[in-house]
């Protein structure tokens, strides 16, 4: 009985632990989640502006003389993965991979990732990359977007791939993170049949449709990356708060009950005493 009441107190002082570093963790998290969901705020209405803007080039545009503009007959794609530095963020990481793999089922492709977790989520899965440069989201700036821009629009005009989409988790509440993956470059990705059928070449071209496709789409790609980095930071954020408060909460609720669990082992070992002390004085 005793040795059953000190593995009790043990297993409490270990949940205690551990409800201490869930609980800090939550705290950090909150404190960082709160600049980071007005970060991704401020940044949603020129990153929806952005993808709307390039989507509305795509239906309006009949001059296919760019290749960001025209069908790509090379059916590679290349998947631009945003993902988080660390774990315990609930199912983000896992629910942002399922995402991608649903996305790339049966394709021949490549990923940019970004954050630690995308970069050894491909090593794993041996995925083949165009750079590993990105490994810390929490490091990635407006600068190492243009840079990921530049880089995407290269390869993309060398042939190295004929696609190129954006995987990244959409930070919609705080309890609610949504994956999902966007069609980004050529702009005919953006386009179905139905929008086509019905427009009027509206724009015109000043010097020439090639020199401005290439001009504005990798801006146009910058933002979009730099809009999904903000929503994704949110997101991580947003779930590891969460998991870590149903942990604090299930640490809670297993400490009552080990501490009830232990009381009544000690309540029935002093009873029992007391009965060994009343038989014995009987006896004599």
């Amino acid at each position: 009985m005793a040795a059953n009441m000190k593995a009790v107190k043990l297993r409490i002082k270990s949940v205690q632990s551990t409800m201490q570093i869930t609980k800090a963790m939550e705290l950090v998290a909150s404190s960082k989640l709160r600049k980071a969901k007005e970060r991704a705020e401020v940044c949603r209405p020129y990153f929806e502006t952005m993808h709307q803007t390039l989507v509305d080039i795509a239906r309006g545009n009949t001059d296919f003389s760019s290749v960001y503009a025209r069908e790509s007959g090379n059916e590679k794609r290349c998947y631009v993965l945003i993902a988080g530095d660390r774990g315990l963020a609930g199912g983000y990481n896992t629910n942002l991979f399922k995402c991608l793999e649903a996305a790339s089922l049966n394709q021949d492709f490549l990923v940019l990732p970004i954050g630690k977790k995308a970069v050894e989520y491909s090593k794993r899965n041996g995925f083949a990359c165009v750079t590993e440069s990105f490994g810390e989201i929490a490091d990635v700036s407006v600068a190492d977007c243009f840079e990921m821009a530049n880089l995407l629009c290269g390869e993309f005009k060398k042939g190295e791939f004929g696609h190129i989409d954006l995987c990244y988790t959409k930070f919609v509440s705080m309890l609610s993170q949504q994956p999902s993956a966007i069609p980004v470059l050529p702009l005919k990705d953006l386009t179905d049949e139905q929008d086509t059928k019905s427009i009027r070449n509206l724009i015109l071209y000043e010097p020439d449709a090639s020199e401005v496709f290439d001009a504005i789409v990798p801006e146009y790609l910058a933002g979009l990356i730099y809009g999904a980095v903000c929503e994704s930071v949110a997101s991580e954020l947003a779930a590891r708060r969460t998991a870590m408060e149903a942990a604090t909460n299930n640490a809670e609720e297993m400490i009552e009950k080990l501490n009830l669990h232990y009381n009544r082992a000690r309540q029935a070992s002093i009873t029992q005493e007391i009965t060994e002390i009343v038989g014995g004085a009987e006896g004599v």
